[in-house]
């Protein structure tokens, strides 16, 4: 059975300002971090393993285990490529290892930085 993945937000506390913001997510992140996490679990079960077993091979809890196959936000991402890698699951796709030399190709062609350009008004009369 499915497990649908309620709406995450998260709340950053500002503890010098006290202020709180609330952190949302896009729904196309919801659904990737679903995807990645059911695709972690389908593949850790077809292996026969345990959360435990994955865990002791990621050095992690089974607690985070839980959270990256539920597609908790939280869960860093080299944990997540991690864990995919261990049971098999493919990152981007078969020509990851083509993309990678052409991002790196064009790396150097991009600017250093990007400067803001919306002009400052000046209301001050």
């Amino acid at each position: 059975m499915l497990e649908i993945i309620p709406s995450f937000s998260e709340v950053a506390v500002n503890q010098k300002a006290n202020t709180q913001h609330i952190r949302t997510y896009s729904p196309m992140t919801k659904e990737a971090l679903e995807l990645m996490g059911l695709e972690i679990a389908a593949a850790r079960k077809a292996r026969k393993w345990s959360e435990g077993k994955l865990a002791e091979h990621a050095g992690v809890s089974r607690g985070t285990v839980r959270r990256i196959e539920k597609g908790h936000p939280k869960a860093e991402v080299g944990l997540v490529f991690e864990m995919a890698s261990l049971v098999g699951v493919s990152l981007f796709g078969d020509k990851r290892r083509e993309r990678l030399t052409s991002a790196r190709e064009k790396a150097p062609l991009l600017p250093k930085r990007i400067h803001d350009t919306t002009p400052v008004m000046n209301d001050d009369f």
